[in-house]
């Protein structure tokens, strides 16, 4: 029995609960965060101990991995934390809001010997994964452009209700840094590094202190461009469309689904692919609530195998890490208005 420990009272960290408890032999033991009524609720659901206070949490045993979901700016100190205790980390996206807190938190999972996923779902995804197949085998050609576009929508209260998002502080940053890192991570995981961005972001409808709209031009290192779009001010909110065009045709995804695929001599294999698809439930265009739990199973589950085997999890924090360098990118192109190029670790 591997027993999990939940780090958040919010709903996402309600979502890490239900994708634990999916798994056989898995059980959620401890439940922590600042506020009491909805820890102990939550708690109480799953038959878990409730704590407030993060130190005694960390002692709670039996526990083995602590699944984070606290406020992004909150996640550094609390990895290095649960690392110094001995426990492999489930981290909710971002890793961190910045690179130099990201690097930190590495640094202590590195001390610690402890893994430690992020939780981009998409790279679990199987119809995302079947695109990246594809890209691999060579079907689509040499990459050239890709066209993503997140016109997603939050109404008011969602800042308004909350003391983290929309705020530099704890948010660290807003429509990029919350919603479409989840579209820069997929774009990394399909294509390879970006090496320069150039970007503008405003706050075009909402009432916070961070964008709530940004345009970015990306260069990827293989020589492909793109375009980037993410705004939670495009009511009443659309489904998720990225484009992807190499020299031998394009295929196109809908939230995270394939909705046409366009390629020279298309491979039988691609054919029965796209007629055997399944449905994604959640609702993220106009919605923060996640119906569906099973892409944030699949994460976890991959993490308890890396565990149990002692490989690296898919998307651990160094690749975790790529996505946030490309997101402070934007953001440094949009104040100085020039070309920006993204930090990359030297190999």
């Amino acid at each position: 029995m591997t027993h999990i420990g939940i780090l958040g009272g919010g709903g996402i960290s309600e979502t890490h609960a239900r994708a634990a408890v999916a798994i056989p032999n898995v059980r959620v033991s401890a439940v922590c965060g600042g506020n009491a009524a909805k820890v102990a609720q939550l708690a109480k659901q799953y038959d878990a101990t409730a704590y407030t206070d993060v130190a005694a949490f960390l002692r709670h045993r039996p526990m083995e991995v602590v699944a984070i979901g606290s406020p992004s700016g909150l996640h550094g100190e609390q990895v290095q934390a649960a690392a110094a205790a001995g426990l492999h980390l489930l981290v909710e996206k971002p890793l961190e809001i910045s690179l130099a807190r990201t690097d930190a938190a590495i640094d202590a999972v590195d001390r610690a010997g402890v893994k430690l996923a992020v939780c981009f779902q998409d790279r679990g995804n199987p119809r995302l994964g079947l695109v990246k197949q594809w890209i691999e085998a060579g079907y689509l050609g040499t990459p050239i452009l890709v066209s993503a576009r997140v016109k997603w929508y939050r109404p008011p209260e969602y800042y308004a209700k909350s003391r983290w998002r929309g705020t530099w502080a704890l948010d660290g940053g807003g429509a990029l840094m919350n919603q479409g890192i989840h579209t820069v991570d997929l774009l990394l995981w399909w294509l390879g590094d970006i090496v320069r961005v150039s970007a503008r972001a405003k706050t075009q409808l909402h009432q916070i202190e961070v964008e709530d709209t940004v345009v970015a031009t990306l260069e990827f290192a293989n020589g492909a461009i793109g375009t980037l779009e993410a705004t939670t001010a495009a009511y009443p909110g659309f489904p998720r469309r990225v484009e992807l065009t190499g020299t031998l045709g394009t295929v196109a995804i809908e939230q995270d689904r394939i909705v046409s695929s366009d390629v020279r001599d298309t491979p039988e294999a691609m054919r029965q692919a796209l007629n055997a698809q399944d449905s994604d439930a959640n609702a993220s265009a106009a919605s923060p609530i996640v119906s569906d739990a099973r892409g944030h199973q699949r994460v976890l589950e991959d993490l308890l195998s890396a565990i149990s085997t002692g490989r690296r999890p898919g998307c651990d924090a160094r690749e975790g890490r790529r996505s946030i360098a490309v997101v402070e990118a934007i953001y440094a192109s949009s104040r100085t208005g020039k070309p920006v190029e993204v930090d990359r670790p030297s190999p």
